[in-house]
Parts: C-alpha cells; structure tokens; sequence
C-alpha cells in the first residue's frame, strides 16, 4: 500500500485587504444575488466572473419547480461568459450567498458540479481561475480549483494511450 497525501491552501481576506479588482468583483457577486430565483429555498447565490479583457459577466441561482431543472450562480455565469466571450479567458470567480436577504457570515464553497465546470474551464483556456468566495466575515481565496477538487476530471483523462 501507497499513502497519497492531498493538501489544499486557501487563504482568508478581509474586503479592505483585497486589490480594487477583487472587491469590485465580489461586489458584483453580491449585486448578483439579486437576480435569484429562489422561491423555494430561498436561498439566493451570486457569481461574478472576470475576463482577461477586464469584462465581468454576472450570474444567479435559478430554481424551478422541477428541482433538477434548476441551475447554480456559478454555472449561469461561466457558461455565459464562454458563450458570449468565447476568446476570453475567465480569470476570476467570485461568488455570495444571502439565506433570505442576510448574507452569509462564513463563505459559501461551490457545489460539485460547479466545481467540474471551474476545472473544465481552467483546462478550456490552460490557465487556473482565482477563486473568491465572500462571507461577511472573511473572503476565502484560492488561486485555482485544485485547493477545492484536486482530483479532478480533465480532458486529458478521456484520451487513450
């Protein structure tokens, strides 16, 4: 038998302690929660994404009556922003939640499938994407999706040889 150590380094920011670009996406996450619809759960979740060119494309969690027809802030944003900027690189995530209309103190971390879609993406364009996920009392930061998913399923896996 072989051990197969995994360790994940994120780092805690408060927003004064964050660049003027990652508050002003988090603040764009936060304004995004506002696009929910969440009539069931009421749980409302934002996303911001940032382009290499500087553009921002926002997004929000979209319930439905058939739950699994529903999708994630996160989703919603990057596959936007790859449908609409398909040449941009997203550089950065960040993501809030409100449960009702009170943000949430501790950071809310994406779903699985968010996370395999962040890693599609990172593999799309060859580049991590920093991560930001904000709670009223700290933003958690990672500068790529292996702190989150680090066994991950990339392209690569489906080649043959």
């Amino acid at each position: 038998m072989r051990e197969y150590k995994i360790e994940a380094l994120m780092r805690i920011f408060e927003m004064a302690e964050l660049s003027k670009a990652d508050q002003e996406l988090v603040e764009a996450a936060k304004r995004a929660t506002a696009g929910s619809y969440a009539p069931y759960s009421k749980f409302r979740v934002g996303a911001a994404v940032r382009l290499q060119d500087g553009t921002i494309v926002c997004g929000a969690n979209q319930e439905n009556a058939a739950f699994p027809s529903g999708l994630c802030a996160e989703r919603t944003a990057l596959f936007a922003a790859n449908a609409q900027y398909p040449d941009q690189p997203v550089v950065a995530l960040a993501i809030a939640a409100q449960k009702g209309r009170q943000y949430l103190a501790q950071p809310i971390s994406p779903c699985g499938a968010c996370r395999q879609v962040i890693s599609g993406v990172e593999d799309r364009y060859g580049q991590p994407i920093r991560i930001l996920l904000y709670g009223t009392d700290g933003v958690l930061v990672s500068d790529g999706i292996n702190p989150l998913l680090p066994l991950r399923f990339v392209d690569d896996n489906m080649r043959l040889g």
